[in-house]
């Protein structure tokens, strides 16, 4: 067995007991165990993590521990000035997608809502979940660490957020969204494209007052669910300014 020593930066130590958080602590560790594998052996997933120094240097995943080693491990939040930078995370995605577990169904449909492309089924398997990630380059975001820890998960994130609300201002802080908010271009039940529709093309699938009272319609290019601007419409957007303040005063301060 070797002694190796850890500490861990940010938000990484979310994953960690208290008495190991931002603090040097000692692991013992099998002979010639490669750094991912310890990492995630004391709770922190992958795709979590942007940098890892040994003893100054920066390693990718594959490197082996060695007896005495000083591994710090850093998240995308923490700008390090290591030489030579080799950073472990994933090349940036030029558009995000995103793949959600059973458990942040709001969270899908508020992302939806933004604008934001979010695939989310109430019966995915953890695996069928791991596979879609990593098919189609989507960030799997998830509140289960050990999902997060599947080998062919590239782009991942653990929600620490229970409210949904605070749930996608922390997910839209996590990737920068704040200039990609394009509310009310997708459907919330099946993550289609709006498209704008006549009154006279939809006419027989409209409740009589709708189609009295109402003229702006739009449907949706997969499933052809309607959406028009009823009674709801005033709460939705308060809801998108609740969005777009919260992000404003992160950024501000």
């Amino acid at each position: 067995m070797e002694r190796v020593y850890f500490q861990f930066h940010a938000e990484l130590n979310d994953f960690l007991p208290p008495v190991k958080r931002q603090v040097w602590f000692v692991r013992q560790l099998p002979e010639k165990a490669a750094v991912k594998d310890a990492i995630e052996a004391l709770g922190v997933p992958h795709p979590e993590v942007d940098l890892i120094l040994v003893n100054g240097e920066s390693v990718d995943f594959s490197d082996l521990i060695r007896d005495g080693d000083r591994v710090s491990v850093y998240p995308i939040s923490v700008l390090v000035d290591a030489s030579p930078p080799s950073r472990v995370r994933p090349p940036q995605l030029a558009q995000l997608q995103f793949v959600l577990d059973i458990h942040l169904g709001k969270l899908a449909t508020y992302l939806r809502l933004l604008g934001f492309d979010t695939l989310y089924q109430n019966d995915y398997e953890d695996e069928e979940l791991a596979k879609i990630s990593s098919r189609e380059n989507r960030v799997l975001l998830t509140k289960d660490r050990g999902l997060l820890k599947r080998s062919i998960v590239i782009y991942g994130y653990c929600v620490r957020e229970q409210d949904p609300f605070k749930q996608v201002v922390e997910v839209l802080r996590r990737f920068d969204l704040f200039e990609a908010i394009a509310p009310l271009q997708r459907c919330l039940r099946c993550n289609g494209l709006l498209q704008s529709v006549t009154k006279e093309e939809i006419g027989d699938r409209l409740p009589p007052k709708t189609r009295e009272f109402y003229d702006r319609f739009s449907i949706c290019q997969d499933c052809a669910q309607i959406y028009w601007q009823g009674a709801h419409f005033s709460r939705i957007q308060n809801f998108i300014k609740r969005i777009q303040t919260s992000l404003t005063k992160t950024r501000l301060s």
